[in-house]
């Protein structure tokens, strides 16, 4: 059951399906600033981008997980596998993967992990998924894979800043000087989810689809559950995974990060639990007979002003475990 709408993707499907650990530290490498090379040039990210497209593609269409560890790592890796078994389960293949006006944003980085983002777009017309692509690469030598890629609703990517030969600039996760810091988004988030925007801290966040419209749909579908003998305990943490941050032309940041979604739900009568919408193929049916207990995870990408509050733009979510009781 789940009790939002989420989006499943192998192969960056937009199809919606109705769902009835700490934030590691550091960004990824250091900002060294403009003397630094790119983690690679535009043209090699570009090149990552058309690479992982057609391996997902390919897990898309043969619903094969196997597949997926050549292209991403966690969180996307979870998520999308999660997807492949939900595609699975309802039988639908997805068919090439064709990403189009692929805009590559690659700071200037030292060290490893090293990362850079694209903006993407699948699809087209009403169809049309815009996607903030986060590739990271672990270490010389090691292959570049996609971590996250939340859906941002506004072109939030083309306001990052970039240099003379366009090239982008990273944000420390700790960063002074914005209206929060980067590192403290992930705890901030999950405050207002799980208590309110009144909450300590969550007044950071701006009111928005993503934040405080999505704490009174949770609040509603709670009491909406309790009324069909069914009791859903939900809570928010920060999830796993790092925290990345690029420069935008405003003097903010631009902000990828995760959240993890506990969920518990319990009836007294056997029969008013059952597995569909986004936790399909991640547990039997006949599992589940007066409990179920879920694990979701969310991206998000945030920008992030100098002053004010961080609007939260994109966001990616989806179940990865389930088990029933």
């Amino acid at each position: 059951m789940g009790t939002s709408a989420a989006r499943g993707r192998v192969a960056a499907s937009a199809a919606a399906l109705l769902a009835a650990g700490s934030l590691a530290a550091g960004c990824g490498g250091s900002d060294a600033g403009a003397s630094s090379p790119p983690a690679l040039t535009r043209d090699q990210a570009r090149q990552v981008v058309a690479s992982y497209a057609g391996t997902i593609g390919e897990a898309g269409s043969k619903l094969d997980a196997s597949l997926l560890p050549k292209a991403e790592t966690d969180p996307q890796l979870a998520m999308d596998t999660a997807a492949v078994k939900l595609r699975r389960a309802a039988k639908a293949k997805t068919g090439t993967l064709k990403l189009s006006h692929v805009n590559a944003l690659v700071p200037r980085l030292s060290g490893y992990p090293r990362w850079f983002a694209a903006d993407a777009v699948s699809g087209t017309g009403k169809e049309a998924l815009r996607h903030a692509l986060l590739f990271t690469q672990e270490k010389a030598g090691a292959p570049w894979l996609l971590a996250s890629d939340p859906f941002p609703t506004d072109a939030a990517l083309s306001r990052v800043t970039l240099d003379r030969d366009g090239y982008a600039a990273s944000v420390a996760p700790s960063e002074g000087g914005l209206a929060i810091a980067p590192d403290k988004l992930a705890a901030a988030h999950a405050t207002l989810l799980n208590e309110g925007p009144k909450a300590a801290g969550a007044s950071k966040l701006a009111p928005g689809p993503k934040t405080t419209e999505a704490f009174a749909a949770l609040r509603q579908a709670e009491t909406g559950l309790q009324k069909d003998g069914i009791t859903l305990a939900s809570r928010f943490e920060a999830g796993p995974g790092r925290v990345y941050a690029l420069r935008t032309r405003d003097g903010g940041a631009l902000v990828w990060y995760v959240l993890k979604q506990r969920e518990a739900y319990s009836a007294v009568k056997k029969g008013k639990l059952s597995v569909t919408g986004d936790l399909v193929g991640l547990a039997p049916p006949s599992s589940v007979s007066t409990r179920m207990d879920t694990t979701v995870l969310v991206q998000y990408l945030a920008s992030v002003p100098a002053k004010g509050r961080a609007a939260v733009t994109g966001m990616y979510r989806k179940a990865v475990a389930a088990t029933g009781h």
